[in-house]
């Protein structure tokens, strides 16, 4: 299988196979770049069809990571690994435990945490192998899913503000697509800024617990994309927003929590012809990476969501630049991102 020569290679720095027979883990852990510091980023697990398509995920990543904590200011490079399985019937603490000692065999280049498909418990049992774990309760941050969502929630407030001149959200009719742990603490957040709710996800148990709960409307899987709202908030998995779907978008906000949105780079020209707002999904969704950099024995949780909050003004800068330069919002970013994890830890003080 091609590593150097993939499409979604960029230079990582490493790109390990990791392999466990005796507990069934097959997993990969990629670090695209240290210049900042050690590579923070969460572990998927997914039932991906093949090997193919999960090194094409975790090189995406890991790269949208280190321009995630570089937007973010943050002294830490970009890292992700993904586990291949399906995590409702093939997770154990044997798993969790051989994934640990891989993690510790790269000897803190790569610092492991949560996402699509594992959950705090399960990086504690990681974290029995190894220190390099965050975004357990031991650290104080506990599960990030809460400040990604609302520095998701922040970035819409940004986007609604510079597209449609509101300062909140009420009345605002915001499609959420995903309604996991990020999508649903965003769901609470939007409700409370009188946001108006369309939902929908694989699972009908969270659709039906939102329609409860938040007085949303649900719709079928295929309906979001061409459902009449201001925001198309994309919180499942990327590649979502592409040559298919882009037609069918009435929203003139796209603004959500998944990684690596956009199918292709050229789909945030796309969509900047189309007058549709992009906010680009490494600087909306950094929130549980800004809240885990503050973990430790003097973690401030007000502090730490006072710095998400920053979201809100990080992205209304880089709408301003795209206006400016007429490049679209995802390049704007890219540019700003690039400079600073190629300056290194300097590149913390260059401002958006």
């Amino acid at each position: 299988m091609p590593v150097f020569s993939h499409p979604e290679f960029d230079d990582h720095a490493e790109v390990a196979f990791c392999r466990d027979a005796e507990s069934g883990l097959t997993a990969i852990i990629a670090v695209h770049n240290l210049n900042r510091g050690p590579a923070l980023g969460g572990c998927r697990m997914w039932a991906y069809e093949d090997e193919a398509e999960a090194v094409t995920d975790v090189l995406r990543l890991s790269r949208g990571m280190t321009y995630k904590s570089a937007l973010a200011g943050l002294p830490y490079g970009g890292g992700k690994s993904v586990i291949i399985g399906d995590p409702k019937r093939d997770k154990s603490e044997a798993l969790f435990h051989a994934m640990g000692r891989f993690v510790d065999s790269l000897g803190g280049r790569y610092i492991i945490a949560e996402d699509v498909g594992i959950s705090v418990p399960d990086v504690e049992i990681m974290g029995r192998e190894t220190q390099y774990v965050a975004g357990t309760p031991a650290g104080g941050a506990g599960d990030p899913s809460p400040s990604t969502a609302y520095g998701v929630f922040m970035g819409i407030r940004a986007a609604v503000k510079h597209k449609l001149g509101k300062d909140s959200l009420d009345g605002v009719r915001v499609a959420v697509q995903g309604l996991g742990h990020v999508g649903y603490h965003l769901c609470r957040y939007l409700t409370g800024d009188g946001a108006e709710l369309i939902v929908t996800d694989i699972d009908a148990s969270a659709v039906a617990r939102a329609v409860q709960e938040f007085d949303a409307h649900a719709v079928a899987i295929d309906e979001i994309y061409g459902t009449t709202v201001d925001v198309y908030a994309p919180c499942a998995l990327g590649a979502t927003v592409n040559d298919e779907t882009i037609p069918q978008l009435k929203a003139t906000i796209v603004a959500g929590s998944a990684n690596n949105q956009l199918a292709e780079a050229r789909h945030g020209e796309i969509l900047r012809e189309r007058g549709i707002l992009y906010a680009p999904d490494y600087v909306i969704n950094a929130g549980g990476v800004v809240n885990i950099s503050h973990e430790g024995p003097d973690y401030d949780k007000a502090k730490a969501f006072a710095h998400v909050a920053l979201i809100h003004d990080t992205l209304l800068e880089i709408f301003e630049q795209s206006e400016a330069t007429g490049l679209c919002t995802a390049k704007a970013a890219d540019r700003v991102a690039e400079r600073r994890f190629k300056m290194g830890k300097e590149g913390a003080s260059v401002a958006a």
